[in-house]
């Protein structure tokens, strides 16, 4: 049959879109042209494809061989189509059956002696292709990672050979198997009772737990602005299977390994304060998922936060209210999920000891200006918790009075807290503005006491939806159905003390 159609996905963001592999052979002076918006590795194919077929001992068509790949108006990237692309000159020269063929999809790139190498994004790929209720051929280096999906079928190959002998039905491919995961997420992860003291800070950081909110920690140098922020991961509640399969999806699309051991966990990102804008949110000729997606369903962690660009942290605006990142270029556009949640840590000033009681300033007060106009206002109205990390004296450093509960304690109330929002749905830091009125209602006194502090505070509309939503949170954490007075006392004080601390943050 001079006409062959295989199956394959591209990889483009989460979406992995299908691509069908059409191949002609005709008359005419031997040739091999690819069409169909191929980018270069595609168009390189050719002679990866054909010493592929030789070295496995097949023969390739001297004959005009014209390969498309549909859609045309998708660009195609990558060796993840040399397999698809073999299958289909062999199918169409009559050396592989062409009957079953349309019920397989096939990834991988060829080396020249006919093997297979791995190829990024094939998770997507497997769970786009368990959708469309075909089987999936990956190479072996992907077979860990493609069971991940489970309701496909995933059947590892080492080479072209095998996977030809698989098609004849002389040689069955092995089937990949899901790796044994975990049972619980917290195991290995640094304890809260590690830290000394700070005992509103470890507030802040178990109310931001329970709600999913944004934390900003202000303190001098040294005080465990950092130490705290990288407990956080500890406190939360384990991913669902969903919510882990989109994580794991995305770490696929960016090429980053899997490790089964820390499944369940919620990611924990901490990009260096040189990051750039597309670091953070992505992007590249062929668009990669950055750093805000990378934390999706966890913890966005930006250590010394005025050293970041201005540009790179205002990017980071959008994801934080949209939950999204879409990004456009020429030919395409993609689209990864940033449900991530923002912890921050800063120096009160450049030197870092603007408002310590044991260390004068030395800054200037133009310097002081300038490095906190390097975090913009609209920036911290989506931070939900500024709180003030101050020195503890050495009594308590050293001591055994200043060591505080467990994480394993402090996550038992922050499970019980969120069971409480998933009847609502979604966690409190996602409540849109009608979820908002409905449970969050508050009572003529409350109500007195939100408008007396919007208008001390000048608190915008959005930074009083935020106070809203971290009481609810902190009645959560009471197991109170109703947001009290006291609850929004509590809310509020993390909007006022980093302006106590260091004005005009």
């Amino acid at each position: 049959m001079p006409l062959a159609i295989v199956y394959s996905r591209a990889g483009q963001g989460i979406s992995a879109p299908l691509v069908t592999v059409e191949v002609h052979l005709s008359n005419g002076l031997p040739s091999l042209s690819i069409v169909g918006l191929p980018a270069t590795a595609v168009r390189e194919s050719r002679e990866r494809v054909r010493s592929a077929i030789l070295n496995a001992h097949f023969d390739f068509p001297v004959r005009r061989i014209t390969i498309n790949l549909a859609p045309a108006d998708l660009p195609k990237e990558g060796g993840r189509f040399d397999l698809a692309i073999a299958i289909g000159i062999l199918a169409a020269s009559g050396q592989v059956p062409t009957t079953g063929l349309g019920t397989w999809e096939l990834l991988g790139e060829l080396a020249l002696s006919g093997a297979l190498r791995s190829v990024p994004g094939t998770l997507p790929a497997a769970l786009r292709c368990g959708h469309a209720e075909r089987q999936l051929i990956v190479p072996s280096g992907n077979d860990t990672e493609a069971a991940l999906a489970d309701q496909t079928a995933v059947f590892a190959a080492t080479d072209l050979a095998a996977v030809c002998r698989h098609l004849h039905g002389t040689q069955t491919l092995p089937r990949a198997t899901p790796p044994v995961l975990p049972q619980t997420a917290s195991e290995g992860l640094p304890d809260l009772v590690d830290v000394r003291g700070q005992a509103q800070a470890r507030r802040a950081l178990e109310i931001a737990a329970s709600g999913g909110h944004n934390l900003l920690l202000v303190g001098p140098p040294g005080t465990g602005k950092t130490m705290l922020a990288t407990r956080m991961p500890s406190l939360l509640p384990a991913l669902s299977r969903e919510q882990a399969l989109e994580v794991a999806a995305l770490r696929s699309v960016a090429g980053e390994p899997m490790d089964p051991s820390r499944w369940y966990q919620p990611p924990f990102r901490t990009p260096h304060h040189t990051a750039s804008a597309v670091a953070l949110i992505g992007g590249g000729s062929s668009p990669r998922p950055g750093e805000v997606s990378l934390s999706h369903r966890g913890v966005l962690f930006l250590d010394e936060l005025p050293e970041f660009p201005r540009r790179a942290l205002e990017v980071l605006r959008e994801p934080l209210e949209s939950g999204t990142v879409s990004i456009v270029r020429a030919k395409q556009r993609c689209s990864f999920p940033a449900r991530f949640q923002l912890v921050a840590a800063m120096n009160p000033c450049p030197c870092g000891y603007s408002g310590d009681a044991e260390r004068s300033c030395r800054c200037a007060s133009a310097q002081l200006q300038r490095y906190q106009q390097r975090i913009s206002g609209p920036l911290l109205d989506r931070i939900d918790l500024q709180v003030a990390v101050p020195r503890i004296s050495p009594e308590r450093m050293i001591g055994s009075e200043g060591r505080g509960e467990a994480s394993s304690a402090v996550a038992a109330r922050v499970a019980a807290a969120r069971s409480h929002q998933l009847v609502r749905g979604t966690t409190n830091a996602e409540l849109s503005p009608t979820a908002l009125e409905q449970y969050c209602s508050l009572g003529n006194a409350e109500q007195h006491c939100l408008r007396r502090a919007a208008e001390r505070l000048r608190l915008s509309s959005r930074a009083c939806h935020r106070v809203l939503r971290v009481a609810r949170s902190i009645a959560d954490l009471a197991n109170d159905d109703r947001v009290r007075k006291h609850h929004l006392q509590e809310a509020l004080s993390y909007r006022m003390d980093i302006a106590e601390h260091s004005s005009p943050i």
